[in-house]
């Protein structure tokens, strides 16, 4: 009996004009398709326009047989944009699988749950009419190739070292299922030694996967790290001082589970808590002339046609911040006035200090609290930076008293770079390349909550 009213209607609607259904905004929607399926159980009386698919439920007819069905006052939508995959709905056939009974069309969207997060979800399109179907199923396939940010192929690397060495599972049970959805196809590595970075505001590998499959792109800020006029890496942040050391130490150690391994270093390392004697040489990022003058500790000297700033002393850490390096133990963020594109970086300086200062000054990371507000910390937002180390020794002994040989050799600074331990034996220079490459990702100005993390694929 469904069957059959959803027959009769189908053709009478597709023959009308066609109808423009107002949106949120002022700006009337042109509508592309219209007809009846059943939603949620209910039958209803669907539109899909240019940029939404909306619809109304239709109240049962009366049994006297009025030719008109009143539609319910309330209407729902889904945004085009958050659909990535549609597919025909058959009943299961074991024997001839894909070839049973039509049901109708589903649809596989992407939901926005609460702390950013995004879910894959469906919506059911019901009605059994193969030609009625055929021709919603080929308008929406058409829709969805007209997202041309949205990727084809993707190569994919593969940490099998990360997540507590269960990356290789998570991707094939919870990221490949999507991407094949979506009809990406994909070529996997198993790397150790590369890192995508893109900021999705959670660490949850849905949220990620479903960033890259809708095209969610964004440019970003890199720094080139040299050192002696050679090119080291690329990178997006960096620790010299007790945060290169704490890595150092933490490498020595990879026996340990991540987390466990991550408090000892850091333990360790404020017991041989030492400054590094450094000469910093850095030009501020947007600044007139008499700024510069003003921030200026000690003095300038003229570099490539720059106006140079120089602070020197003893200092228990130098960071270098070209994203705002959110994560669970700074849910603020290492840096949180640095942006993903802004063209700057912050560069955040720890001078010489008693140790209990030194680790309220690290305890105010973890809180909402700001975490620069100590006599000892400056920061400035930069363009460029020189670090020169002014001493030979690195603050590791060459051998620990269980007889382990340091990763770091002994003439060598050690710097953590993207939670990456990078050796120089000299000065090291770090430029800014303002929006440089484009990862898969949200704005971080889109994000509502503050306690956020990033993550990477």
């Amino acid at each position: 009996m469904f069957r059959g009213r959803l027959g009769s209607r189908v053709g009478a609607l597709e023959e009308r004009a066609p109808v423009e259904l107002p949106k949120a905004a002022a700006e009337p929607e042109r509508v592309l398709l219209r007809g009846i399926f059943e939603i949620g159980r209910e039958s209803c009386d669907v539109a899909l326009g240019e940029r939404a698919l909306r619809w109304r439920s239709i109240q049962p007819e009366l049994p006297a047989g009025g030719a008109r069905c009143d539609l319910l006052d309330k209407e729902e939508s889904l945004e085009l944009e958050d659909i990535f995959s549609v597919k025909l709905k058959r009943r299961c056939s074991v024997k001839h699988p894909g070839s049973g009974t039509l049901l109708g069309i589903t649809l596989f969207i992407c939901l926005k749950e609460q702390q950013n997060k995004l879910k894959d979800s469906t919506l059911d399109l019901i009605n059994f009419s193969e030609d009625h179907c055929d021709i919603w199923f080929r308008q929406f396939k058409k829709i969805l190739e007209g997202f041309t940010s949205r990727p084809k192929a993707l190569k994919i690397l593969i940490n099998p070292q990360s997540h507590r060495k269960e990356s290789v599972q998570v991707y094939y049970e919870k990221v490949e299922p999507l991407l094949k959805l979506a009809g990406i196809k994909t070529d996997v590595t198993r790397s150790t030694n590369v890192l995508a970075y893109s900021l999705f505001g959670t660490p949850h590998v849905v949220t990620a996967t479903m960033h890259i499959i809708l095209g969610h792109i964004q440019s970003v800020d890199v720094c080139t790290f040299s050192s002696a006029g050679k090119l080291l890496r690329f990178g997006f942040s960096a620790m010299f001082g007790f945060g290169g050391r704490t890595l150092a130490l933490a490498e020595k150690y990879r026996w340990m589970p991540p987390s466990q391994r991550r408090d000892f270093a850091v333990i360790k390392a404020l017991a041989k808590l030492k400054p590094e004697d450094c000469k910093i040489s850095f030009l501020l990022a947007g600044c007139s002339q008499n700024e510069q003058e003003r921030k200026a500790q000690i003095s300038s000297e003229s570099d490539s046609g720059g106006h140079w700033q120089i602070i020197q002393g003893q200092f228990l850490n130098i960071s270098i911040m070209a994203i705002p390096c959110l994560c669970s133990v700074a849910p603020r963020g290492f840096a949180p006035d640095t942006r993903l594109n802004n063209g700057s970086m912050a560069l955040i300086v720890v001078r010489n200090t008693t140790r209990p200062e030194f680790v309220k000054h690290l305890k105010r990371y973890s809180s909402v609290k700001n975490q620069f507000n100590f006599p000892f910390v400056e920061t400035y937002t930069i363009e460029e930076v020189k670090i020169h180390p002014m001493s030979n020794s690195n603050g590791i002994s060459p051998q620990e008293e269980d007889g382990n040989h340091a990763t770091v050799s002994e003439n060598g600074f050690p710097w953590n770079v993207d939670g990456d331990l990078m050796e120089a034996a000299s000065e090291v220079h770090i430029r800014l390349h303002p929006r440089l490459i484009k990862l898969y990702g949200g704005s971080l100005e889109e994000m509502n909550d503050s306690k956020v993390a990033c993550n990477c694929i």
